[in-house]
C-alpha cells in the first residue's frame, strides 16, 4: 500500500514483528516489546549530529520556521490534522514520527518543502539539511468553531506533552515521567524517541498516539488516547522497564509556573496583580478528603510531601479565572487550564510530590506535582500505568465541597486597636466559597476545624461573608519555624469545606 499526502508519495512498511490485524490497538503490545529489549541492553544515547547550520541558531531565527498549514497531514481526509515542528535550537535530537493507516506503517520523511523560512532562517536553504528530522508534532482539530481546526495538543521536547480545551491557551505542561526531580543527584529527563500516530477516520471524534521512551534508568512504552473538547482529555497507558534503580519516579508529573500571587510578600514591580499558569495543588485522598494547597516562589527550592493510600486524583489548578486579577493582554493568564490526573487502577501507597522552586521570572517554570508510589522501582522490575488527565476551568464535576477562592495575610497589627499585640503576629484569612456552602444560611453554626503539627494559633474564628461565602480567620504568634496549617469548615460535624494546607515561612 502506498500514504499519500498532498504531493508526498510514500511506500508504506509494516511494523516489525507485528502482522497486520483488524484491531487497530494491536501495535501497542509492539511498542512494549520494543521497550523491553531496549531495557535488556546498556543505554545509548540516541543523539543526533544536526547538520551545522542547524546547531546554533538562536531562538529568533528557529521562530522563523514554520510549518506550512498546507501540507497538514490527514486534512482533507480526517477532522485531524497534524502538523511537524522543524529541529533545532533546544531540539538537537530529532525523533521518528509514523503513520498507522490500515494496520501498516508510514515513516513521515523529513522534508523542506513541508516549512517556511523567513528572514534569516531563509539563509538555512543554502546548505544541505537532509538529515535534520522533526522535533515533535502538534495535533489539529476544530475546537472552537467548525471551520477551523485549532492546535489542542503539542508532543515538543523530551517527555513534555501539553492540552488545550475549548477557549483555552496553553499554560503548564505534562510529562510523560519525572525521574529523581530536585534531588542532590540531578534529575534524569526521559525522552520520547519514537512516535506512532494511528489516522482517523472522516468521523473520528478522537486520535491515538503512540510513544517509545528512552532514559538512561528505564525505557517504556506509551498508548495516548487524545479527545479534545471543553476539556481535552488523555486515556495514558504504559509500561516501564527499568535499567537501574530509580530513587524516586514520578507519575503523571505536571510541570506549572508561580512568579507571584495574591499572598506573595515579595512582589516584583509590575503593573499585573498576578503571574501564574496555576495557582494551586488540589488533591483528592483516597478518603475522599479534598485539600488544596497554594503555590508560592519560595526563596529555596522546598519539596511537600501528602502521604495516601490509593488516591483518586491530584491536579495543577489556575482558579483564578477573571481577567482583572491578572490583567495582562498578550499571556492571558486568566484562560491558562487547570489539568487534572486521575488513576484508572489502584496505586497503592506513595504521596503526591510538589516541588516549588524559586525563578525570577515568568519564563522559567518552577512547579512540579507528581505520583511516587512506596514501592521503588529496581533494575529489572517492570510496572504498568493506567491513568486519565484533562483540561478544566473549574474544580472537577464530583468536587462537591466548599472551595478556597481567597488565601490572605498580613501584619496581626489594627488601626486604633487597644490590646496588647505580640511583635511578629501573623493575620491570616482564608475565604471558601460554593458547592456544599451555598446551602448553608449565614446564621448557620459553621465551625472551624484547625490544627498545626507544631505550635499553636490564635483567635480561630468563621464569619459569613455578604456575597454568600465563608471566612476564616487566625492568628499565628511570632516563631523562627515553618508552621504547617491546616483547616476546614464544618457544620453539624461533617465538612462542608475543602482541607486548606499551607505552609508559613517567617523567613519569607
Amino acid at each position: 500500500m502506498r500514504y499519500t499526502k498532498g504531493r508526498l508519495l510514500v511506500t508504506i512498511i509494516s511494523l516489525a514483528t507485528v502482522p497486520a490485524m483488524a484491531d487497530q490497538h494491536s501495535h501497542y503490545p509492539a511498542v512494549v516489546e520494543q521497550a523491553r529489549e531496549l531495557a535488556d541492553a546498556p543505554y545509548q544515547s540516541s543523539e543526533a549530529e544536526l547538520p551545522a547550520p542547524l546547531r546554533n541558531i538562536d531562538y529568533d531565527t528557529y521562530r522563523q520556521i514554520r510549518f506550512d498549514p498546507a501540507n497538514a497531514y490527514w486534512r482533507d481526509e480526517s477532522p485531524f490534522s497534524v502538523q511537524l515542528f522543524h529541529s533545532g535550537f533546544l531540539f538537537g535530537t530529532p525523533v521518528r514520527i509514523n503513520v498507522i493507516e490500515n494496520g501498516n506503517v508510514a515513516p513521515l520523511p523529513f522534508s523542506t518543502d513541508d516549512f517556511s523560512y523567513d528572514n534569516e532562517a531563509s539563509k538555512l536553504l543554502d546548505h544541505d539539511l537532509t538529515g535534520s528530522g522533526h522535533a515533535g508534532f502538534r495535533l489539529h482539530y476544530p475546537l472552537n468553531s467548525d471551520d477551523y481546526a485549532d492546535e489542542f495538543a503539542v508532543f515538543l521536547g523530551a517527555s513534555y506533552f501539553r492540552l488545550v480545551g475549548r477557549d483555552q491557551v496553553y499554560g503548564l505542561s505534562s510529562r510523560g515521567l519525572a525521574i529523581d526531580t530536585a534531588s542532590s543527584d540531578g534529575e534524569e529527563f526521559p525522552a520520547f524517541r519514537e512516535f506512532w500516530l494511528h489516522k482517523p477516520d472522516a468521523d473520528a471524534r478522537q486520535v491515538e498516539v503512540l510513544a517509545l521512551m528512552n532514559s538512561p534508568s528505564l525505557s517504556g512504552a506509551y498508548r495516548f488516547v487524545i479527545q479534545p473538547g471543553d476539556r481535552t482529555q488523555v486515556e495514558v497507558e504504559a509500561a516501564l522497564f527499568a535499567r537501574d534503580d530509580i530513587a524516586k519516579l514520578g507519575v503523571a508529573p505536571l510541570t506549572s509556573m508561580f512568579t507571584f500571587g495574591e499572598a506573595s510578600r515579595e512582589r516584583p514591580d509590575d503593573y499585573r496583580p498576578q503571574v501564574h499558569d496555576s495557582d494551586g495543588l488540589l488533591i483528592q485522598t483516597g478518603t475522599d478528603e479534598w485539600i488544596w494547597r497554594p503555590l508560592s516562589n519560595p526563596d529555596s527550592v522546598r519539596i511537600s510531601s501528602f502521604f495516601d493510600d490509593n488516591p483518586q486524583g491530584f491536579g495543577l489548578m489556575q482558579r483564578e479565572r477573571d481577567f482583572n486579577r491578572y490583567l495582562d493582554t498578550e499571556a492571558q493568564y486568566h484562560r491558562r487550564p487547570s489539568q487534572w490526573v486521575a488513576p484508572l487502577e489502584d496505586w497503592g501507597e506513595g504521596h503526591v510530590e510538589l516541588v516549588e522552586i524559586p525563578t525570577p521570572d515568568e519564563t522559567h517554570d518552577n512547579i512540579v506535582a507528581y505520583w511516587v508510589a512506596e514501592e521503588p522501582l529496581q533494575a529489572g522490575d517492570s510496572r504498568r500505568l493506567h491513568y486519565q488527565t484533562y483540561t478544566l476551568n473549574s474544580p472537577p464535576e464530583h468536587h462537591t465541597l466548599g472551595h478556597v477562592v481567597r488565601t490572605r495575610n498580613g501584619r496581626a497589627e489594627v488601626p486604633g486597636q487597644t490590646g496588647e499585640i505580640t511583635e511578629g503576629e501573623r493575620q491570616f484569612i482564608v475565604d471558601f466559597q460554593g458547592g456544599a456552602l451555598d446551602d448553608i444560611a449565614a446564621d448557620q453554626p459553621v465551625q472551624l476545624d484547625i490544627s498545626l503539627q507544631q505550635g499553636e494559633v490564635t483567635l480561630p474564628q468563621v464569619t459569613a461573608l455578604p456575597n454568600g461565602g465563608w471566612r476564616a480567620s487566625f492568628r499565628l504568634p511570632a516563631s523562627d519555624q515553618p508552621s504547617d496549617i491546616r483547616l476546614r469548615l464544618t457544620h453539624e460535624g461533617k465538612p462542608v469545606s475543602e482541607t486548606w494546607n499551607y505552609v508559613w515561612y517567617p523567613d519569607d
